[in-house]
């Protein structure tokens, strides 16, 4: 099979879960305006009643989800990467320490916080860059996503620093969405379901619209709820299963900022778009403020300590696994790209509807 072919066809498997969130949208919008607003309910003022408020909810939950999934993932600014040759040199090197010294010099002049246990900058050996803060790599994206959060098949996109905001409005629009669409319909779904026959063939779509609703409402509210969580304490889906590692050990609030400001730093600083799918968070998707005094550059930095709750030195940290320590091993990306070494499958972190 040629490669062209092959690449439409994973291009196409992956668009499918957006395609097929698309289809239930507008299914959804033929049932619950034309089946149930037009044809079943039959009081004016109550369609509409129901027109009037169901469309500014479906805007928004439109809006969100296109932002999510057509918002360019933050890349890597071109000073973070090494050249071609020193890439070579660097991976060529058979001495670790001989590695952290090299890495620790090019990125002496970064604003970079983050380091592995052994004091070295954070490297991508797949892009050849040092790693900004809280940056991974997404080896479905093949690319280091800035304050990356996980790789969402349902957006086909991941999700981080620029699109973060909206990924969350979209799990609360949606939410909001599901849980007005199963109120609305209630009436007429205990109507059609205890009169049978009557509501012809109509009643199914209401019906099946009912069921959705409620489908798809219990999925999002635990997972809205879990992304708010992470909204007021600074973390992502990543650092929540393993915290950010500072040169006094790991402090899983390392970034926090105070509710209102964790709140500020993802909805920015003006409430008229707290709500709106339009970016405004604080930042440049590079370097973050964080609850410690700052820290001395990478050329004088040691081992981090063993894990405490993050009192004294700041210096935040990858997160990295404990077992393997190498500054170029394939075990260090374990939790980035979610692959155990020698396994190729995708490794991006996803949940249901994420």
């Amino acid at each position: 099979m040629a490669p062209s072919c092959v690449n439409t066809c994973c291009s196409a498997v992956k668009w499918s879960p957006v395609i097929f969130i698309t289809a239930i949208v507008v299914w959804s919008y033929y049932a619950y305006v034309v089946q149930m607003c037009l044809f079943a309910v039959e009081s004016i003022p109550e369609k509409v009643i129901y027109l009037l408020l169901y469309h500014p909810v479906l805007v928004m939950f439109v809006w969100s989800y296109w932002q999510t999934v057509f918002t360019p993932y933050g890349p890597v600014p071109k000073s973070f990467y090494m050249s071609t040759e020193e890439a070579a040199a660097l991976e060529r090197e058979p001495s670790e320490d001989r590695q952290r010294e090299i890495l620790k010099n090019f990125a002496r002049n970064l604003p970079v916080l983050n380091r592995t246990m052994s004091g070295a900058p954070r490297y991508c050996e797949k892009c050849h860059c040092i790693k900004p803060d809280r940056c991974h790599h997404c080896s479905v994206c093949s690319a280091c996503v800035q304050k990356m959060d996980h790789h969402c098949p349902w957006v086909n996109n991941c999700v981080g620093f620029t699109n973060y905001k909206f990924f969350v409005q979209f799990l609360g629009y949606g939410l909001l969405y599901c849980i007005y669409i199963a109120l609305s319909t209630l009436k007429y779904f205990i109507l059609f379901w205890t009169n049978g026959a009557e509501g012809g063939m109509g009643r199914f779509h209401i019906l099946f619209l009912f069921f959705v609703a409620i489908m798809f409402g219990i999925s999002l509210i635990s997972l809205f709820g879990y992304h708010i969580f992470l909204t007021l304490h600074n973390r992502s889906t990543l650092e929540s299963f393993r915290p950010p590692i500072f040169q006094s050990g790991a402090d899983k609030d390392g970034f926090s900022l105070g509710t209102k400001g964790n709140f500020k730093e993802v909805f920015g600083d003006d409430p008229k778009k707290w709500f709106l799918p339009v970016f405004s968070s604080i930042g440049d998707g590079v370097s973050y403020p964080t609850r410690h005094p700052p820290m001395v550059g990478y050329q004088t930095m040691g081992s981090t300590n063993p894990p405490s709750v993050g009192d004294g030195i700041n210096f935040p940290t990858r997160n990295i696994d404990i077992d393997s320590d190498t500054l170029l091993g394939d075990r260090q990306r374990w939790m980035e790209e979610g692959n155990e070494p020698g396994d190729s499958s995708d490794g991006c972190e996803n949940k249901a509807l994420q």
